[in-house]
């Protein structure tokens, strides 16, 4: 076993694990506006519970290509108040999708117990957030901003690159004292990527695993499903399923999605049938 601990509560890293979506924002590409009130924020948040989900991870920044940036003070009042009422009301590890250190750090007050940041705590005092607070955090490779990075992204070697941004950044963080079980590495599917290189990675994420570190992948209805399938997003449910299963044969064990049950109920066999190797 390889607990990790999230705050108040641990996980066993050594099995998988469901992290349910839960973006509180008016335009992200799948569920924009569906969550943006409180009560429905708090319904969506008991239902993935109920489906398996060991982590809510809140969003109060659409990173969708082509999104615009959202103010600190807007993001503060998205999220904040939904990280406070979750953990107010359930027993559960919540997660805040946010590169802003201000938000990590209001966040923290109310009990978030894992930061996930796209930029990688790029942003100036994102790593004095989380190096203060001894939490987990994920960090993600992204190329560009959302505003540009689907713009004909390019890379010299896809995997080369992305692994070698992933391992600086997680050197940084062992170097300034953060637990090495403690970071948890995401190649960043859609981020800046076309699907060959989205591919490639998913293909290849064993080698951040070889390097020690856990690998979170979040590919829930991303356009290279739309781009293999020829499906709308609110019918890829059935590719996030095989991609995520491709991921966890390859060493994945969170998971970041938006249809809870069917990737809890998959990813629960597939633990079971490994097991029993």
């Amino acid at each position: 076993m390889s607990f990790v601990s999230f705050g108040d509560k641990s996980l066993d890293l050594s099995r998988p694990h469901v992290m349910g979506i839960l973006n509180v924002t008016p335009d992200s590409f799948s569920d924009g506006g569906a969550f943006t009130n409180l009560d429905k924020a708090l319904l969506q948040t008991q239902r993935m519970i109920a489906e398996g989900a060991s982590i809510i991870d809140v969003g109060g920044e659409s990173t969708r290509p082509g999104a615009k940036p959202v103010s600190q003070q807007e993001e503060l009042q998205r999220v904040v108040p939904v990280v406070e009422a979750i953990k107010q009301r359930f027993d559960t590890i919540v997660s805040v999708d946010t590169s802003t250190p201000e938000v990590m750090q209001e966040s923290i007050k109310q009990g978030a117990g894992f930061i996930n940041d796209v930029r990688a705590l790029t942003r100036e005092g994102a790593l004095d957030v989380v190096c203060q607070s001894g939490l987990p955090v994920c960090l993600m490779h992204m190329q560009g901003a959302p505003s540009d990075m689907q713009r004909n992204p390019s890379y010299s070697s896809v995997c080369h690159d992305v692994f070698a941004f992933l391992l600086e950044r997680a050197e940084l963080c062992l170097s300034l004292g953060i637990d090495r079980k403690s970071i948890i590495l995401d190649p960043g599917i859609g981020f800046g990527k076309k699907l060959d290189h989205n591919l490639a990675l998913i293909n290849n994420l064993r080698y951040l695993v070889d390097k020690g570190y856990e690998v979170l992948m979040g590919a829930s209805r991303k356009s290279m499903i739309g781009d293999v399938l020829n499906v709308e997003v609110e019918h890829r449910m059935y590719g996030s399923m095989g991609v995520n299963a491709s991921a966890y044969a390859n060493g994945a064990r969170l998971f970041r999605v938006h249809d809870v049950k069917a990737h809890w109920e998959m990813l629960e066999l597939m633990y079971r049938i490994e097991r029993e190797k």
